[in-house]
Parts: C-alpha cells; structure tokens; sequence
C-alpha cells in the first residue's frame, strides 16, 4: 500500500511537518508523497501532540463532499487553537491524483490530503479504530495531550462537528 500526500496552502504545524519527514519520494510531478508504509498513518494518529479530525473519504462519496466544506471551515476557524484536519482519501488507484487534486481545487481546500492505497479494509479499518466497518465518511477525533478520542462512520453534522471540536479543546 502507499499513501501520497497532497499539500494545500496552509501546512505549517508539527503534524504536517511529521508527515513529511515520514514520506520518500515525489510521484507525479506534485506535491505528492509516498509513505513507507501504512504503518505511518497509525504513527501520525498516536504521535499527534494536539487537537486532531482525520477524516476518511472518497471523491464519489457524496455524504463526504457535502461535509467536507464545514469540516475545511472549522478547521480553519479552530486552527489558532491548535486543531489540525487531515483529509485521507480511501479513492481507488484511478482517481488518483486527478480527480483527488481536483476536488480539492475546487472546494478551495487547504488542509493536508493523504491517499491511502489499501485494498483490504479488513486490515486497515481496525487499525484506525475497532467499530469501522470501512464506510465513509468516517471521521477520528483524537487529542493525545489529553485522552480524547471519538469515531463517527456517518456523515457528521456542523453541529456535532463543533460540538466535538470543542469538547477537544476543552479538554486541551
């Protein structure tokens, strides 16, 4: 499996930073990479230092297109405290990067986009959390400093997305 790694405008935390350490090489004449491993998707989420939403989705996921403009915009709104958002596009190998990049084009995206090429999702689902039966969009709240950790496999509402931001921060 290979995770190439999109990069929007706006990447400048220690997450990021990580992720770019971890990844090889270039593919695609883009600001693409290529992890070693699957291994270190698993390493970002229990070394991130702060607030973290790692969502999981697929550009022909409508639920996932539909959330993706307010998961960008609180991103953004909760960025000065610290939250990071990290899109992981489960697409298959034929959407990529074209239609990944163009999504994220499109919906003016700055938030870090990782695809993970990964054919068994009985291996990689519950490595990112027990309960995912590997439907999107799915999304993992986590806040190492502090405990925090929660997991949709639904569509997530701007309600109960902040509500869950907050109660990450508050806890930060």
């Amino acid at each position: 499996p290979q995770i190439g790694l999109y990069l929007g405008s706006e990447v400048s935390n220690d997450l990021m930073q990580y992720v770019i350490q971890t990844c090889t090489r270039l593919r695609h004449g883009l600001t693409v990479l290529t992890f070693q491993s699957e291994a270190d998707l698993e390493k970002i989420i229990a070394e991130s230092k702060g607030p973290l939403i790692i969502n999981f989705w697929a550009t022909y996921c409508v639920p996932c297109l539909e959330e993706m403009p307010y998961f960008h915009e609180m991103a953004n709104k909760y960025k000065s405290k610290g939250l990071s958002l990290l899109l992981v596009s489960l697409d298959m190998e034929e959407a990529y990067p074209k239609q990944i990049i163009t999504i994220a084009k499109k919906a003016k995206l700055t938030a870090p986009i990782v695809w993970l090429d990964e054919t068994n999702a009985d291996y990689f689902c519950p490595r990112v959390d027990s309960s995912w039966s590997g439907g999107l969009p799915s999304s993992l709240f986590i806040n190492n400093s502090t405990g925090y950790r929660k997991f949709y496999e639904d569509q997530v509402s701007k309600e109960t997305l902040q509500k869950e931001i907050e109660a990450m921060l508050l806890k930060n």
